[in-house]
C-alpha cells in the first residue's frame, strides 16, 4: 500500500513558517506550559473513547452472538415438562350400581414428568439462517473498519483544522497590528495636514475589518478545540505543530486509476455494500427453504401417577423416532416472501451499484484535488513572496507620493490574505491526502503515526479562555463518563 507520509529522515527544524513569518502571536502562544498532544496520542483517545466506534463495536459483537442464536436451532433440543394436579369431578346424575361394581373416586391428585430430546436431521431453513448469520458477520466487520477509517479521518481533519485555524489566527492579528500602525501614522499625518480626513476614514475603516477578521479567527480555533474533543471525550489545552518541512507532493501511485483500483479492492464501504449481497441472497433461501420438508429425531420418556383410591401403580412410557413435517399450501405466504426477498436483493445489488460508481467518483475527485492541492500551495508560497514585494514597493511610491493610502491598506490586506490562504492551501493537501486514502480502504494508525513525526513539539497551538470563562468552558463541555455495559 502506498504511503505519502514517511518519518523524516532528521529532526524537524523549529523554524516553522508561522514562527518566521508571524513572530508576534508564536511568542505570545508559547507562554502557556501546558504538555502538548500530538496527532497520533489523541488518535489513540479516539480509537478508545470515540462514541460511534465504541457504538459500532458493540453493533459487531451483538451481531457475532446472533450466529450462535442460529446455530443453536440446528443443535439437540432438551425440553422438560412437569405437572401435578388436584382431580374433582361433580356428578348431578344418579345411577345404579350393579353388584360387585364401584364408584370412581371424585377426588383425587395426580402427577406426571416427561422429557423429550430432538435433533434436526434436515431443516433448511435454519440451515440458511446461519449461514446468513455467517455473513452478517463478515458484512458488519467492513462496517466495522468503515467506522474506525472514518475515525481516523475525523481526528486528523479536526486536528488539522486547529493549526488551520491558529495560522489564519495569526495572519488576522499580524494584520490588525499592521493596519492599526498605519491608522495611527494616518491620525498623524492628518493633525499635520499631510493627508486628508478622508484617508483617515479608509484607515479606520479597513482596521475595523482587519478586527473583526481577528474576532472571527478567535471564534473559529475555539470552536475547532471543541470539535476534536467531542471525538475523543478529552479536552487538550495545546497540541503540537505541523513542521513546514513537510513534503507536498503527486501521491503515489501517481495515477487516478491505479487509487481507483485500490479502493475497488479495500473500501469498506463498497466491500460490505458487496457482502451485503450474499447476505440478500441468502435471505431468499430462506424463504424457498419454506418449500422444503423438515426431519427431526426425537426420543421421550413420561411418567404419571395419582393417588387414586380404585387405582394402583403408575404408568410410564418411552418412545422414539423420526418426525417429520412439510407445509403443502399456507394461503400463498412462501411464494409471496420469495417474491418479496428477491426484490430486496435486486434492491441491494442496486445498492452496490450506486456505492460503487460514488466510490470511483470521490476518489477520482480527491486524487485530481490533492494534485491541484499540490500545485495550489506552491501558489500561494508565490502570492506571499509576490504580495510582499507588492507591499513594500506600494509603500515606498505612498511615501514620495505616488500612491495613497487606499494603495497601502489593500496591500496590507493582500498579504495577509495571502498567508491565510497559504495555510488553508497546505491543511487542505494534508486531509485531502487522508481523504484520498480513507476512500481507497488504506487509512491506518500508522499513517496517522509517521504524521506525528512531522509535528513540532516546540511550538504549540494553546486554547486560552479567559479567566472568568474557563470553568464555566469546562463545566458546559463536560463530555461525562461512558455508559457502563449490561453484565450477561
Amino acid at each position: 500500500m502506498p504511503s505519502r507520509f514517511v518519518s523524516p529522515s532528521r529532526p524537524s527544524p523549529r523554524s516553522g513558517f508561522a514562527r518566521r513569518l508571524l513572530p508576534v502571536l508564536i511568542a505570545s502562544a508559547l507562554c502557556s506550559q501546558a504538555q502538548a498532544a500530538d496527532l497520533w496520542t489523541i488518535a489513540r483517545d479516539a480509537m478508545s473513547n470515540n462514541a460511534d466506534l465504541a457504538s459500532s463495536r458493540s453493533t459487531f459483537r451483538s451481531v457475532e452472538e446472533a450466529r450462535d442464536v442460529q446455530r443453536g436451532d440446528l443443535l439437540p433440543q432438551v425440553n422438560a415438562t412437569a405437572n401435578a394436579a388436584n382431580n374433582r369431578s361433580f356428578e348431578s346424575q344418579s345411577s345404579t350400581v350393579s353388584a360387585g361394581s364401584t364408584p370412581n373416586d371424585d377426588n383425587y391428585n395426580s402427577a406426571s414428568v416427561g422429557v423429550e430430546a430432538t435433533q434436526a436431521l434436515f431443516d433448511a431453513t435454519n440451515w440458511y439462517e446461519l449461514q446468513r448469520a455467517e455473513e452478517q458477520i463478515d458484512q458488519q466487520a467492513l462496517v466495522l473498519e468503515s467506522a474506525r477509517e472514518q475515525t481516523l479521518y475525523d481526528v486528523a481533519e479536526a486536528y488539522f483544522e486547529i493549526l488551520q485555524a491558529r495560522d489564519i489566527l495569526a495572519a488576522r492579528i499580524a494584520q490588525e497590528k499592521a493596519i492599526s500602525r498605519q491608522l495611527e501614522q494616518a491620525r498623524e499625518q492628518f493633525e499635520v495636514g499631510l493627508i486628508a480626513i478622508t484617508d483617515v476614514h479608509e484607515a479606520q475603516a479597513s482596521y475595523d475589518l482587519a478586527r473583526a477578521q481577528r474576532i472571527a479567527a478567535e471564534s473559529d480555533l475555539q470552536v475547532s478545540f471543541e470539535s476534536l474533543e467531542r471525538l475523543t471525550g478529552k479536552r487538550y489545552d495545546a497540541i503540537s505543530t505541523l513542521s513546514e518541512e513537510l513534503p507536498i507532493e503527486v501521491p503515489e501511485p501517481s495515477s487516478r486509476d491505479a487509487w481507483v483500483a485500490l479502493a475497488m479492492e479495500n473500501n469498506p464501504t463498497l466491500l460490505a455494500a458487496s457482502q451485503a449481497i450474499d447476505v440478500a441472497n441468502r435471505t431468499v433461501d430462506i424463504a424457498r427453504a419454506g418449500y422444503l420438508p423438515s426431519l427431526d429425531a426425537y426420543a421421550s420418556y413420561e411418567y404419571s401417577d395419582s393417588d387414586n383410591d380404585y387405582l394402583e401403580g403408575e404408568n410410564s412410557g418411552a418412545e422414539i423416532g423420526l418426525r417429520g413435517s412439510w407445509a403443502i399450501f399456507n394461503g400463498g405466504s412462501t411464494s409471496a416472501q420469495v417474491s418479496s426477498n428477491t426484490y430486496q436483493l435486486e434492491a441491494t445489488q442496486y445498492d452496490f451499484e450506486s456505492q460503487r460508481r460514488l466510490t470511483i467518483q470521490q476518489v477520482r475527485s480527491l486524487y485530481t484535488q490533492v494534485v491541484n492541492d499540490v500545485e495550489t500551495v506552491e501558489a500561494q508560497q508565490q502570492a506571499i513572496v509576490s504580495n510582499r514585494s507588492a507591499l513594500e514597493a506600494t509603500r515606498s511610491g505612498y511615501e514620495v507620493g505616488t500612491r495613497n493610502i487606499v494603495d497601502v491598506l489593500e496591500a496590507e490586506q493582500n498579504l495577509y490574505n495571502a498567508l491565510a490562504n497559504y495555510a488553508e492551501a497546505r491543511y487542505s493537501y494534508v486531509t485531502d491526502l487522508l481523504a484520498l486514502r480513507r476512500e481507497s480502504g488504506i487509512l491506518e494508525t500508522d499513517t496517522l503515526r509517521a504524521l506525528s513525526e512531522w509535528l513540532q513539539t516546540g511550538e504549540e497551538v494553546h486554547l486560552d479562555l479567559p479567566n472568568e470563562e474557563s470553568g464555566r468552558y469546562e463545566a458546559m463541555m463536560d463530555i461525562g463518563e461512558p455508559p457502563t455495559p449490561p453484565s450477561k
